[in-house]
């Protein structure tokens, strides 16, 4: 996994002005690391997440949680974009595809997750990512996913 800073770039109402997700749906709560390639979210599972079942955070939040890493990458780099006065907000993402989707195991409540999603290849409209979730280092989750920007 990226090494990633000791602060959050971003976190809280920052990161949830850049997806267009919203409560209760957000699945991210901190941007750590942002380049070229890679990008690395976190979320604090907590009890009152939307999909948390008997003390553990479940499958599909894990999924959507690897998604909204890639939202949080576009949002932040259309907000970075937005400095330069070239777009005005965050592109909308859907997932086209999941591929070798692995879940190892659920986090339960109180656990930080950190996400890494690497962009493996963009063809028009169409990003190819690869993505790993950990929870104190060891794997969580692992998948290749299709995500479909929508033109504005």
């Amino acid at each position: 996994m990226t090494e990633v800073l000791q602060k959050p770039l971003l976190e809280g109402a920052e990161v949830s002005a850049l997806i267009p997700q919203k409560h209760p749906i957000e699945m991210v709560d901190k941007l750590w690391f942002n380049d070229d390639r890679t990008t690395v979210s976190g979320l604090s599972v907590l009890e009152s997440n939307l999909f948390c079942k008997n003390g553990f955070f479940c499958e599909p939040g894990i999924i959507e949680n690897i998604a909204q890493t890639a939202a949080i990458r576009a949002g932040y780099m259309a907000y970075l974009l937005c400095k330069k006065g070239e777009i005005t907000e965050p592109p909308v993402g859907y997932i086209g595809a999941i591929k070798k989707l692995v879940i190892h195991q659920l986090p339960p409540v109180g656990a930080e997750l950190r996400t890494e999603i690497t962009v493996q290849q963009i063809v028009f409209d169409v990003t190819l990512i690869s993505a790993k979730s950990t929870m104190n280092g060891e794997p969580v989750a692992e998948c290749e996913m299709k995500i479909f920007l929508k033109k504005n």
